[in-house]
């Protein structure tokens, strides 16, 4: 299939592009770039993108699949068709299923459950690698956003005993994470010690568990005003002081997950400045809300880490602007509605984000001219492919097309029949939204 898109805003963090193009896709691949472009073949299908946006492909760092062992949270073809509708051309979930993703077994099992799904429904739609995916009343199909694996460093994530790291490293994950603090650091150490040969991304989550207790909101002002037990920030800043030591001193690179305070963002700032191989990544909701929103006590504000103080937010979004901070991932945590409707103190932990999160950092950054659309894109797309050792190629002819197609003036109800997800645990059900995916290539 040909297809030309006329006067699309091509953003390209690779190229450091952002201006109107004529882009010609054919087969998968980029044939052409161009101010415009005429000649093509009588099948050519020709859209008028105007206002739209192209940009590659965006890369997910880590979320949750409901699959294996909680299929009415989120089944792994329920996940797939979100992050499609989401603009998302690559996921990677976590480990912390039932059973745990801690053997190579249970990642054949995923890859052949993903690649079977996909034969299935060839099966019956004759659509072998694609998903339905609504686009307002038209069910169209967008291709499989590639799935990857992260393998769990500790078996059942228990933080008490190393899994088979280089099995699971021959089987094909992305890289090594629990996705929960480890506070064993001897531990920590040694697993430092034997990642180091097989070269494999590893990510950690640094929490002081002890610290945080029964917390649910970041100490502060309004922790007190609304009568929630806080957690300091130190819970944070210490465990991410006492990885970066460990880093200095084995020299094993470290990707730092859900940095969530202004001063985390300092000692990370500091760390590169000292030459160490680290890159960190913060959450979509930690860069559009603060402590305040917990004022409604909605229990899909209940985050792990918690949403962090105005302050905190601030040099988050400074940390994103200046490359401190990497990557912003989504940590997508699907709820069923009966775990969620709890105290908020009680409720578990977590939101759902892949179809959301382009369209509302978009709406409040971009829009705000607070960030470039580079910038936001930047930090989608290309950042965290580098966080995980891969590259996304420039939106330039003869490379593999993996776009996304995002209209940001298109709005949207956010309700449970607009969305692919199993589970609505999000702040946003009920309300109308700018800015949604038209398409992806991957």
């Amino acid at each position: 299939m040909t297809e030309l898109l006329q006067k699309v805003r091509v953003i390209d963090p690779v190229s450091e592009i952002d201006e109107l193009f004529d882009v010609l896709i054919a087969d998968g691949y980029i044939r052409e770039v161009a101010s415009h472009i005429s000649d093509i073949t009588s099948d050519t299908q020709i859209r008028d993108c105007q206002g739209l946006v192209l940009g590659p492909g965006l890369v997910d760092l880590y979320s949750h699949s409901g699959e294996p062992g909680f299929e009415e949270r989120e089944t792994l073809l329920s996940f797939l068709q979100a992050a499609a509708a989401g603009g998302f051309t690559r996921v990677s979930i976590l480990p912390d299923t039932s059973p745990v993703i801690d053997n190579p077994a249970l990642v054949a099992q995923l890859q052949q459950k993903r690649a079977e799904g996909h034969k299935s429904r060839g099966a019956e739609k004759n659509l072998s690698p694609l998903l339905p995916l609504r686009q307002s009343s038209v069910t169209t199909c967008s291709p499989a956003p590639l799935l990857h694996i992260w393998g769990a460093i500790t078996v059942d994530v228990a933080g008490k005993q190393m899994t088979e790291l280089a099995d699971l490293a021959s089987a094909g994950i992305v890289g090594f994470t629990d996705g929960k603090p480890l506070e064993n650091l001897a531990l920590v150490r040694r697993v430092l010690e034997y990642l180091q040969p097989l070269g494999k991304p590893v990510a950690f989550w640094p929490s002081d568990r002890q610290l945080t207790a029964n917390g649910v909101i970041r100490e502060g002002t309004n922790a007190l005003r609304f009568g929630l037990p806080p957690i300091p920030v130190s819970a944070e800043t210490t465990a991410i002081a006492a990885m970066l030591e460990l880093v200095a001193t084995i020299g094993t690179p470290v990707h730092i997950m859900r940095v969530s305070t202004a001063r985390s963002v300092e000692l990370i700032a500091s760390a590169k400045a000292a030459g160490l191989p680290i890159t960190a990544s913060t959450t979509w909701m930690h860069l559009l809300l603060d402590t305040k929103a917990v004022k409604s006590y909605h229990t899909s504000l209940h985050l792990d880490p918690p949403l962090g103080n105005s302050s905190d937010m601030a040099a988050l979004r400074a940390g994103v602007r200046a490359g401190v901070i990497n990557a912003i991932a989504i940590d997508h945590t699907p709820y069923s509605y009966e775990e969620k409707v709890q105290a908020f103190a009680e409720a578990p932990a977590g939101a759902i984000g892949l179809e959301l999160a382009l369209p509302l950092l978009w709406q409040y950054l971009v829009e705000t001219e607070e960030f470039t659309a580079l910038e936001l894109w930047r930090a989608l797309s290309t950042n965290p492919a580098k966080c995980l050792g891969q590259k996304v190629s420039a939106i330039i002819p003869h490379q593999p097309a993996e776009l996304t197609l995002f209209d940001p003036e298109q709005t949207w109800k956010v309700e449970r029949k607009s969305l692919y997800t199993l589970s609505q645990n999000t702040p946003w059900l009920g309300q109308q939204l700018k800015g949604h995916v038209v398409q992806i290539w991957c």
